[in-house]
């Protein structure tokens, strides 16, 4: 019995805990596990993120096994998890060339017929343990997810249990093996929860048993007629048949019904954002044939590629509105954003109107605005808002000014000298008065929460228009998902005079010799007058690698600029930077570096987004496998930017067998970050690419991959758009309800990279 003293797993729950909830099933979902249960298993579970009965039956199983002893190999699919009752067929174990410490064992398992291999990798240690209970003719159960290599089908670090003659677990075996061999043994369709030590997946399922019992009897918060034209079971139904399947079909329908929920909730907070967005006012920007914008164009010593022109013909008829634009732009690394933003910037100035730009960290604030000075020239050296002088101020703003550059700054801003504001979060202070801003232009949108975002664009009479920009390519699933408020424009071409780069992956337990080789065509780079880029996924102090990596330590960015400036590129000027010097020193660095003072810039992935210097054309990124595919993309995005073609070198210890290696090569492979990002999205959970944990929170999507479930996302949109056509206070009791739930979910939730 899960229920701890002085509880009862049937206590009623209406009533217990005041809630904004207007259906019984919502009231009943809110109720703290606490109550359901006790606080011990309250406290257990609140270390997965889980504290209410809604949320313990969103907590759904990983995985899904058929619990009868299957020993047929040949039925086995990749991609499928799998239990198998099979015997030891060979074993054996050997280091990795170049690296001692580092052992892979490989063992093949047969039932007779077929065979399957399993893989395990660890120090040595390890390796001898695994060897020492994988003896050649012994019978096991070994549970895990099926892989394949070079068409060979093969299962890597599966849970095990050896077995007897009699089928008895042989040796001392920990609670965790003993109930996987019962449950492996009993036969029907079992949930694998996500488990910890404290709390495991039997002991969820015991918990999950008893809250879809207190359930009983609950209203169906999603209408009648929606549910038959989308032919989804009802709610309580859909819970049964996620966690007590009787067939695979049962886990796909409650599933659906579960998603469409999520979905519904989202997209009836988008619908509403949108119509709340269309009942205000924003002041109407048109375009001058004698303002600032025009003497700029006129001033430019390239051309607008052809998507450059369409979109920016896109933002400047959404701001020729009296309506507020919001409009997503998203392009390719090094695509040509940032001239795009500054022409919608700079109408706005003419329009008498202010246009500011939040970006998310001071070295790409300051990088931004440096190249908006560059771009405009004496344009930039001052004026009247609206004015004829074809001039206007751009005022940097961040976080560790000085109290009195600060106040000047302030100054500037409140009384328009500054027709353009760059800055933080330092600008979401309370002390900040703007002139009257047009454009509010938020780079890496992903990096601020949605209230964030809001203290720049609500308050005024006249609502400011309203530019995302981001250059993480975003496929159109998610696109609808988190960005469902927004238009979408999407620029994909490259100015010309670009190089390009072409990017290898570097396995070194494949190829030991090729790191010296790295080292040495850095130095190639750099004596033929070019720099080079060297990034490290940690500031300081080992950190454990994965296991695909042997356990193998990776090794810091200050460790790495110590090494190489006393070994591999000793007599080169080497320069440091990371997140956690001042200011200044930052700042100076980056100078040295633009300046072609510094040769080399070993680095964490504060370069990645921002650096903008055409003489680098080099990169190396070290223990490539801790970083995910769309930040390597833009990583390399920092290389190439001129007139000489960039290398990219991918360096990695993991094993060259495993995802993470294909992941390098995948990305070596294309530069098309479209590409990539749908790459990207497909290897990674919704809670990676979408969980910023924006002021605490946590990741709000539960069950939607926005990637796989597009034909879900669509249909909720669908509705919810019927719904929005009235107003919200009008929705029956569980729209509203999903509404409310939909805008708690969307408050915090924004694309985010590994």
């Amino acid at each position: 019995m899960v229920a701890e003293e002085g509880t009862s797993g049937r206590a009623p729950l209406a009533g217990r805990v005041a809630s904004p909830y207007r259906t019984r099933a919502y009231r009943r979902l809110a109720e703290p596990l606490s109550g359901a249960f006790g606080a011990r298993t309250a406290k257990a579970f609140d270390a997965v993120g889980v504290r209410t009965l809604d949320e313990l039956m969103h907590y759904t199983p990983r995985d899904y096994l058929s619990g009868t002893q299957r020993s047929d190999l040949g039925a086995l699919l990749p991609g499928e998890r799998a239990a198998v009752l099979a015997e030891v067929a060979a074993v054996g174990a050997q280091p990795f060339r170049g690296d001692p410490r580092r052992w892979r064992l490989e063992a093949t398992l047969t039932d007779g017929r077929g065979g399957l291999t399993l893989i395990f990798f660890g120090r040595k240690h390890l390796v001898e343990y695994w060897r020492r209970q994988l003896r050649m003719g012994s019978r096991g159960i070994f549970v895990g997810r099926i892989g394949e290599f070079r068409g060979e089908l093969q299962m890597s670090h599966p849970d095990f249990v050896m077995l007897d003659d009699d089928g008895r677990i042989v040796g001392a075996a920990d609670e965790k093996k003993v109930r996987m061999a019962q449950v492996v043994s009993r036969g029907g369709i079992i949930g694998i929860y996500p488990a910890r030590a404290a709390l495991p997946t039997w002991r969820i399922a015991e918990c999950v048993a008893m809250g879809i019992d207190m359930l009983a009897g609950i209203d169906d918060p999603l209408p009648e007629p929606i549910r038959t034209a989308e032919d989804l079971p009802g709610l309580l139904e859909a819970f049964t048949m996620v966690h007590q399947p009787r067939t695979e079909q049962d886990v796909a329908a409650g599933m659906r019904r579960l998603k469409f929920d999520e979905a519904l909730g989202l997209q009836l907070a988008m619908a509403y954002r949108r119509r709340e967005a269309a009942s205000q006012a924003a002041a109407a920007v048109t375009v001058r044939d004698d303002g600032l914008l025009a003497v700029f164009d006129a001033r430019l010593p390239f051309e607008l590629t052809e998507g450059q022109q369409r979109v920016c013909a896109e933002i400047l008829a959404d701001m020729a509105s009296e309506r507020p634009m919001q409009r997503l732009l998203q392009g390719e690394v090094g695509s040509g954003k940032t001239v795009v933003a500054l022409r919608a910037m700079l109408a706005a100035v003419d329009a008498g109107r202010q246009g500011i730009l939040l970006a998310p960290t001071e070295v790409l604030a300051a990088q931004h605005a440096a190249t908006i000075v560059s771009l405009l020239g004496d344009l930039a050296s001052g004026g009247t808002l609206g004015a004829a002088e074809h001039a206007t101020g751009v005022e940097l703003l961040t976080g560790s000014m000085p109290g009195a550059r600060r106040r000047e700054a302030l100054d500037r801003i409140a009384s328009g000298e500054a027709g353009i504001v760059v800055g933080t979060h330092a600008l979401l202070g309370d002390d900040i008065r703007f002139a009257g801003p047009g454009l509010v232009v938020i780079d890496e949108q992903h990096r601020f929460g949605v209230e964030q975002r809001a203290r720049l664009t609500a308050g005024a009479a006249l609502r400011p228009h309203e530019l995302v920009l981001t250059a993480t390519p975003i496929p159109r699933s998610v696109a609808m998902t988190v960005f469902g408020d927004l238009e979408v424009s999407t620029l994909r071409s490259l100015p010309g005079g670009r190089a390009d780069v072409q990017t290898t992956a570097v396995l070194t337990a494949e190829h030991p010799g090729w790191l010296g080789r790295v080292w040495a065509r850095l130095r190639e780079e750099v004596s033929a007058g070019r720099q080079a880029f060297v990034v490290c996924p940690r500031i300081g102090g080992p950190g454990q690698g994965s296991g695909d990596r042997g356990g193998e330590e990776m090794i810091g960015a200050e460790e790495m600029h110590a090494r190489l400036a006393a070994g591999e590129l000793s007599g080169l000027r080497l320069g440091l930077l990371h997140g956690r010097q001042s200011a200044e020193l930052k700042a100076a660095t980056m100078e040295d570096f633009a300046a072609g003072e510094l040769d080399v810039l070993v680095s964490t992935t504060i370069i990645e987004v921002g650096l903008d210097v055409p003489n680098a054309s080099a990169m190396v990124v070290l223990d490539a496998d801790r970083f995910g595919v769309s930040q390597l993309h833009q990583l390399r995005g920092r290389i190439g930017r001129g007139a000489h073609p960039g290398i990219c070198l991918l360096v990695s210890a993991v094993d060259p067998r495993t995802p993470a290696a294909q992941r390098l090569r995948d990305v070596a492979a294309t530069r098309d970050g479209f590409a990539l990002a749908e790459l990207d999205l497909a290897q990674r959970r919704e809670g990676d690419v979408l969980g910023a944990e924006q002021s605490g929170g946590r990741s709000s999507l539960r069950l939607l991959r926005v990637l796989d479930d597009a034909d879900v996302i669509a249909r909720a949109r669908t509705v919810a758009e019927r719904f929005a056509a009235a107003p919200a206070d009008e929705l029956p009791d569980g729209p509203a309800d999903m509404l409310r739930r939909g805008r708690g979910l969307s408050a915090d939730e924004w694309l985010e990279r590994d």
